[in-house]
């Protein structure tokens, strides 16, 4: 019989009386954490601050080996006889192994000594190796190199036999030349025959060595063909057995709900409409956490997650920083998972702009200037379709084409142009391609920057874990430039103009939170620092050509903050 008063079971340190119980489970994927699970988040990082029991370079001190941070994550849990506390885990390893006397176990324990995944691992590794080593031979760095020096050597002969016969031939047309007006008939006609059988023993003489080093060049290519082949046959053996692997981990992946329904993670992901699940599915801290509450009859109250150390290279993860659970690999899971739970409403579904409106600061024939406010979409989302793009069709019926043609973002307020007719969008379009507008943002960041100005110069590409969220990739991202002034230093604070060169999606956010930017967010960055009562972002000036004056024109809008 399962245990009621679970090892993993932590009672709160501190009085927990006063802290107000959530009337509903965390929405995990949107959320602004509670009391109690801020307390229970304090309580786990004052033990990380402390601890003894694991060695792991998180980043914040030097220590040998690769900085890593993680995520880690408390559940707040009611016991049958009514004592709260919290469970506490983590998302992968830690230290090299999943099983920590503080930490809730994983739902498969993949790293348990004489396990199929270590042992079939072992194989590929092995497979790896082979690879690797025939892949670095003597003798296929030796072919590769032959080929090329044959090659080279079979371009320079040919490459002098053909300059030879364009010089014979340069003979042969001034034999021609000469002995056309000087010979009878009958001996030019024996020169012509015996200049023809030369240009042909000439051409003979071209296709006889170009055979032969295509001779030498085919044997070459074939032995390494085979090195090859026989390189890909492990290749393809390697990627059979790793998809294999994978479908059996995946199997051992079973979660429950509040109402004891269990799924695999194979099945969870194949309803969610997702055939294949991402590698490291299920080793979330969230659905660990829930499967471990289940189990030991707990009932769920709360949970938050946050993030502890070094940031990772391409991310932007803010030491003690909550961060919502992600959706690639925990969407699917916590949405089975969550069921049979009384959870609080997605935020995500509330349209902020409901009851707003936005100010129309220039209209014309060609185009309408309005002063966006913050929390408010520019164009139809997933969820809430109420955008200017439809308050604009709303209001204005005629107004034909593309109508948007730049966005902000929901949280970001300021100047958007609208087009009133397909020449005008297209016009200012062509101006955004060819970065001949200029913008210019005002951002309260949440920390001090000492530099006065300069440019942030980082390629940017979508998250494909962590849908919208923005990382650094230097190999697939698309190039994101920023110009950046100080303007004051306020209160612990920067108030700063951002002047961007492109206009990639959440661009200045990235730029001023990432280490290798600014490395200080935007006050009120919900997605790459903390949420405040709004982002303080604001497009306060633009200017671009008109596309009925083709003058110049210049809008400028105050921040409101």
């Amino acid at each position: 019989m399962v245990s009621s008063n679970p090892t993993f079971f932590h009672h709160f340190h501190t009085d927990i009386t006063t802290l107000p119980e959530p009337k509903a489970f965390t929405f995990p994927f949107c959320y602004e954490p509670d009391e109690l699970s801020k307390r229970a988040a304090a309580e786990l990082q004052d033990y990380l601050e402390k601890q003894q029991d694991f060695l792991h370079n998180f980043g914040l001190q030097e220590m040998e080996g690769s900085a890593i941070g993680k995520m880690f994550g408390v559940l707040v849990v009611e016991r049958k006889d009514g004592q709260l506390g919290y469970l506490a885990a983590f998302s992968g390893k830690l230290a090299g192994t999943n099983q920590h006397a503080y930490f809730v176990p994983p739902i498969f324990d993949m790293l348990a000594k004489e396990s199929f995944f270590l042992q079939e691992e072992a194989q590929i590794n092995a497979l790896n190796q082979q690879i690797e080593n025939l892949q670095d031979s003597p003798d296929l760095s030796r072919l590769l190199q032959q080929l090329e020096e044959t090659r080279q050597q079979a371009n320079e002969q040919l490459k002098a036999y053909r300059l030879h016969m364009k010089a014979e031939k340069a003979k042969r047309k001034k034999i021609r030349f000469e002995s056309k007006d000087v010979m009878s008939a009958a001996d030019y006609q024996l020169q012509e025959t015996d200049l023809i059988k030369q240009s042909y023993r000439d051409q003979h003489e071209h296709a006889v060595l170009k055979s032969k080093w295509k001779r030498q060049l085919d044997s070459i290519e074939n032995s390494i063909q085979d090195k090859q082949r026989e390189i890909e046959h492990l290749k393809n053996n390697r990627k059979l057995k790793s998809a294999a692997l994978q479908k059996r981990l995946f199997e051992q992946y079973e979660f429950s709900n509040a109402r004891g329904e269990m799924k695999n993670v194979l099945t969870i992901f194949a309803e969610s409409k997702q055939p294949i699940p991402p590698a490291g599915a299920g080793e979330c801290a969230a659905p660990k956490l829930l499967q471990y509450a289940y189990q030991h009859q707990l009932q769920p109250i709360c949970i938050a997650e946050f993030w502890w150390g070094a940031s990772p290279s391409s991310e932007v993860r803010k030491h003690r920083n909550f961060y919502p659970a992600c959706k690639s690999k925990c969407e699917p899971i916590l949405s089975h998972m969550l069921t049979g739970l009384k959870v609080a409403p997605n935020p995500m579904l509330v349209n902020p702009a409901a009851g707003r409106a936005f100010d129309i600061i220039h209209e014309d024939r060609d185009i309408i200037v309005i002063n966006k406010p913050s929390e408010f979409l520019s164009v139809p989302g997933i969820h809430i379709s109420d955008s200017v793009y439809t308050r604009i069709l709303a209001r204005y019926p005629e107004v034909s084409g593309p109508v948007i043609i730049h966005r902000l973002d929901m949280s970001t307020s300021g100047i958007l142009i609208i087009a009133k007719h397909k020449d005008a969008h297209q016009f200012i379009q062509r101006q955004f391609i060819q970065h001949t507008i200029i913008k210019r943002y005002t951002a309260i960041l949440d920390g001090i920057v000492t530099q006065k100005n300069g440019l942030i110069d980082l390629p940017l590409r979508v998250d494909l874990d962590d849908r919208p969220r923005q990382v650094v990739c230097y190999k697939y991202g698309k190039p994101a430039q920023t110009k950046f002034d100080v303007l004051v230093h306020e209160n612990g604070r920067t108030r700063i103009h951002f002047f961007p060169l492109t206009g990639r999606t959440h661009q200045l956010r990235v730029h001023a939170a990432h280490h290798q930017g600014l490395h200080v967010p935007i006050l009120g960055d919900d997605l790459y620092g903390q949420r405040a009562d709004r982002l303080h972002l604001h497009a306060g000036y633009i200017q671009f050509v008109h596309p009925g004056t083709l003058k110049p024109i210049t809008f400028t809008v105050e921040d409101p903050f």
